[in-house]
């Protein structure tokens, strides 16, 4: 079969689908974003938490500054735009900082959740950018919250910070006061107070006025627009350098106030990606019969998708997009992803009907598009959500005092 993005002479003769069980699987338990705060409490002696990640030592006062959207690969890659954030990196003028791994899909929403929450996607549930709500049959935004639903029916789980609060530890988030409210922080990221600054020099100073306030303090802080500017004009911009240049000298500035016994650690959601704007890159769903066949709803993102099949048809809709984006992608069954693992090692019962009868996730540079149902989103310019290095790896860099 030639699908019609992609010349015929690009393909070879018998062309192999990629096999979903052989996709690089995060590091669940011990080395994802869903590790790190748990091991923080731990650390804290927050009851019920155990250490994950081993090798980080327990400190008094923990900061976790995460960065949305700068991966491991662009710390590496851009020494002279981020010199402080890349010295922190292994090997470099003794720093220790390595990578771990997202979760997946890498994307805010769900490794939000998982940071604040301290478990995988499987159990927390916001499995994706946009799924299907099984109790009403619509796609729902996780990360603008449409069409609305009760926030502590669909993530119930108690947030990290909650429970190191409930333990006398001296916790809050500091972010942009736009998201005080938003359901998404209330399921990922509350628990103690929330300081709303909109600039982020004022974010960094008043994370180290916290952290310095009480014997033990955990704070939370956010910086989105290096995402923003990745996905406008991509990683390989001026502008998405700008960005990295001006959050690699607030880290120095946070790093900087630190007080004693503390420990900043840097972190990211996710990485990213740019994706050419051609048809062989571009593979638009709205405009492809052989995709759309038996498809009741498109739901995920590009380079992440997961795929809603009308009554009867799951069978035909994973034998389709197998046959046609088996190469460029790994292509599962709901069944099959989670037996390998994608979402984590449980997936909730009420998580499960939230997942695709198909899930597709990215290898090769590519994405699909829906150009008349997500016109923002098919316009972007640097993507993520899928499991490859460049999406997966974010960094977890850490200063001492």
């Amino acid at each position: 079969m030639t699908h019609p993005s992609h010349p015929a002479a690009a393909w070879p003769e018998d062309p192999k689908p990629l096999d979903p069980a052989t996709a690089p699987v995060p590091a669940y338990g011990t080395g994802s974003l869903a590790d790190l705060l748990p091991t923080v409490a731990a650390g804290l002696e927050v009851p019920g938490f155990t250490p994950r990640i081993a090798e980080l030592a327990p400190a008094d006062r923990v900061c976790v500054f995460l960065i949305d959207g700068l991966g491991w690969q662009q710390i590496q890659a851009h020494r002279d735009y981020a010199p402080f954030l890349h010295s922190l990196l292994a090997g470099s003028r003794g720093g220790t900082g390595r990578p771990i791994t997202a979760g997946f899909p890498a994307t805010t929403a769900a490794s939000l959740a998982s940071v604040g929450t301290g478990r995988p996607p499987g159990e927390h549930g916001l499995p994706g950018y946009t799924v299907r709500d099984p109790a009403t049959g619509e796609l729902m935004n996780q990360l603008r919250w449409k069409p609305w639903t009760p926030p502590h029916v669909w993530q119930p789980h108690p947030t990290v910070f909650t429970l190191a609060d409930a333990a006398g530890v001296h916790t809050a988030q500091v972010s942009s006061p736009t998201f005080e409210t938003t359901p998404l922080t209330k399921v990922a990221l509350s628990g103690g107070t929330f300081h709303g600054r909109a600039a982020g020099e004022d974010r960094m100073d008043l994370s180290a006025a916290l952290l310095g306030s009480a014997d033990r303090a955990l704070v939370y802080t956010y910086y989105s627009e290096v995402d923003g500017s990745g996905h406008r004009f991509g990683v390989d911009s001026d502008e998405w350098r700008g960005q990295l240049m001006t959050v690699d000298r607030l880290a120095q500035r946070l790093a900087e106030q630190l007080p004693p016994r503390s420990a900043l650690y840097v972190t990211a959601d996710h990485g990213m990606v740019d994706i050419p704007f051609d048809e062989r890159s571009r593979i638009d769903f709205d405009e492809d019969w052989e995709l759309r066949a038996g498809v009741a709803l498109l739901g995920g993102e590009g380079r992440a998708r997961h795929v809603y099949a009308v009554p009867g048809a799951q069978a035909d809709v994973l034998a389709c997009w197998r046959e046609v984006l088996g190469e460029q992608f790994w292509v599962a069954g709901r069944d099959e992803a989670i037996a390998a693992g994608w979402f984590g090692p449980v997936v909730d019962e009420r998580v499960y009907g939230r997942i695709g009868d198909v899930v597709a996730a990215a290898c090769d540079d590519v994405i699909i598009t829906a150009s008349v149902g997500e016109p923002n989103e098919s316009a972007m310019a640097g993507l993520h959500g899928s499991m490859t290095p460049a999406e997966q790896l974010v960094p977890l860099l850490e200063v001492r005092t």
